[in-house]
């Protein structure tokens, strides 16, 4: 059961805890996972089929680095919105949840404004499609802000309580 944040206790982006578990486990899981994802869906997009493989190479590039980007500040807004303190006071399935919510919110905009607004790339017949309100979205970008950030949130929570017991992460002594 996860308990309240102390109020005590310093805000996220004052606690170096929480700055390293976000550079140095969070955005590189958030990278890896993101690139074996980007490279799993191509055969959802024509590109797969239409590109020469450098173009292909740097597309996938190029949206890891975007979801990197994107996976981060969905993780900021989170922990604005959950109001976080330091990092042993999170409560890691609230952040989850609001972590999600922006990410998904800017990947339905960005596949309209890239499969119909500009037509930059198409779904392939291999893509499953979800619709609402009148927009066709893919699901493999949708499943993939539901499952990926959470799951490297997870992962980099996880890392750091496996280095606390191994006694790596030394408690800084407070004056």
């Amino acid at each position: 059961m996860e308990t309240a944040p102390a109020r005590s206790a310093p805000t996220w982006y004052r606690d170096r805890a929480a700055w390293d578990l976000i550079a140095l486990r969070y955005v590189p899981l958030l990278g890896l996972l993101n690139l074996l994802w980007e490279s799993a869906q191509l055969p959802f997009y024509t590109l797969w089929r239409e590109a020469p493989a450098p173009f292909i190479a740097y597309a996938v590039v190029h949206c890891t680095l975007g979801d990197m980007v994107i996976g981060t500040l969905a993780l900021v807004l989170a922990l604005i919105a959950t109001r976080a303190r330091a990092l042993e006071t999170w409560r890691w399935q609230r952040i989850a949840l609001a972590l999600v919510i922006p990410a998904l919110g800017y990947t339905v905009l960005s596949e309209w404004v890239n499969t119909v607004a500009r037509a930059g790339w198409e779904y392939s017949d291999l893509m499953p499609i979800v619709r609402f309100n009148g927009l066709a979205i893919g699901l493999s970008p949708l499943l993939q802000w539901l499952v990926i950030p959470p799951l490297a949130l997870r992962l980099a929570a996880t890392r750091r309580v496996r280095m606390q017991q191994d006694g790596v992460i030394k408690e800084e002594s407070t004056r």
